[in-house]
Formats: C-alpha cells, structure tokens, sequence
C-alpha cells in the first residue's frame, strides 16, 4: 500500500490516514536513550507496544478520558485521530526515580507526598528541557486553560492507571503524556496523544521492585524484550506471536 510518511520519530512513523482527519502510527523496534544519544533495536518492542498503549488508550476511554486512539490496524499500526501536538511533555510522579532523585537528592523508591506534574519542552536539540507553567504561557506554547485542562487529565490518568497497574502486581513510578488539541466543528478539547507503553512509564514489581520499562535499556540491565513482554502478559494482552520485522509500507515523498 502506498501511502505519504508525515513524519519519523524516534521510535514511531507517521502516516497519512485513510480518511481525512486520521493518522497511521506505525511502532518501530528501535529504541533511543539520553536524548537520541544510545541507540538499539528490541526485537519485538513495536508490537508489544502497539497492544499495550491500545489496551490502555481503550480503558481510559472507557473511562471518559478523551485520547486520540481510533482502532488498532494490526500488529504494528494503529489508527488514531490527528491531533495538533501541544509541544510539551508532562511528566506526572508518584515515586522518586531517574532526574528527580538526581536533581533534588532523592534516593530512588521514596515514594513522593503526592503526585508531581513537571513539564519538558519537546526539542531534541535542546535536550528537552525542563520548563515551568510561566514558560509555557508566556512563549504561547499553551493558555491557561489548556494547562488546566491537561493538569486535570494527567492526573485523573495517573489515577486510574496506578489503579490498573497495582491490580497486575505493578507500581506506576511515573510516566510521561503527550496533548494534543482536537477540532471537531469548530470546537476544540484537549485530548491525549502519543503513546503509552513501557518506553514512556517506569513501571516496577510491586514485590521485588524488579524494573519492567525502557530503563533496562538505559541502564543496560538486560532483558528489555523480556521485561515488555512481562507487562503485556500480565495485562492481558500479550500478542501470539511476535514476527520478524514486516515489509514496511512502500513511501511516496
């Protein structure tokens, strides 16, 4: 099928979509860390990811928290509503881990006295770095009334997916969201975008507080695949078979 390539990240390729409005999200194997600095390839990644950010995208819905999921394609595509991206990441956390413990003293596992909401700016050049609201209004990247929006989001998000997660013998460390803003008629709303999956949350073992997310690969602690394919197990949704890396769609540029 040939189709036009919007856009390549780092870790997903952009479509067009069938329908006006629309977008494919195809999910490569690759993996970044450090701000593109290490690179690797996990075999399989793109395929548990797809199913783990459906399987929650689809809850949250469920829930009435709005996101720009549409439908899973097949094993590494989905189908999700175009959305203009807020060029911020919001990272939402529930336990001291990563920059927070570096930046602040705080040994890793102390859980915080409630959950923090910090902002990145999305610029790979820059490192993304950490901005505050103050930021944010003033260089017009959202209003106010985005950020109330999105605060409000993040953490009835951060809610039930601690919920979810401590249901399957996981603890939800932090993560990070991606907004964007839907039109539809004229109206606009905040949704949420990207993706969510263990590239984006830390998620530990509530147990032995083993590591099942993306720091297997930044801390080279080893069996990263395993550790994905552990939380789409214990969440239902671990797909049969993992093929070898398809023939990806032809491009037109």
């Amino acid at each position: 099928m040939r189709r036009r390539r919007i856009y390549e990240g780092k870790a997903k390729v952009l479509f067009e979509g069938p329908q006006p409005g629309t977008i494919v999200q195809y999910f490569k194997d690759d993996a970044t860390a450090f701000n593109n600095q290490k690179h690797g390839v996990i075999t399989g990644k793109g395929v548990l990811n797809n199913r783990i950010s459906e399987y929650l995208m689809v809850r949250l819905g469920e829930m009435g928290i709005p996101t720009h999921f549409v439908r899973r394609l097949n094993m590494r595509e989905q189908l999700v509503r175009e959305v203009e991206i807020i060029p911020i990441e919001v990272v939402v956390r529930n336990v001291a881990a990563g920059s927070i413990s570096q930046r602040l003293g705080l040994e890793e596992g102390t859980p915080l006295p409630r959950p923090i909401i910090e902002y990145y700016l999305k610029d790979d050049k820059l490192g993304d770095p950490m901005v505050s609201e103050e930021h944010i209004t003033a260089f017009g990247w959202a209003t106010t009334q985005d950020l109330d929006d999105i605060v409000q989001l993040a953490l009835r998000v951060n809610d039930f997916l601690s919920g979810l997660f401590l249901g399957v013998g996981l603890k939800l460390v932090d993560f990070k969201l991606e907004f964007g803003r839907l039109w539809e008629d004229d109206e606009m709303r905040i949704v949420v975008a990207d993706e969510i999956s263990p590239d984006s949350c830390r998620l530990w073992d509530v147990e032995t507080n083993e590591r099942l997310d993306k720091d297997r690969f930044r801390r080279d602690l080893g069996n990263v695949e395993d550790a994905y394919r552990e939380v789409a197990r214990r969440l239902g949704v671990l797909p049969d078979n993992i093929p070898a890396e398809p023939a990806r769609p032809k491009l037109v540029h």
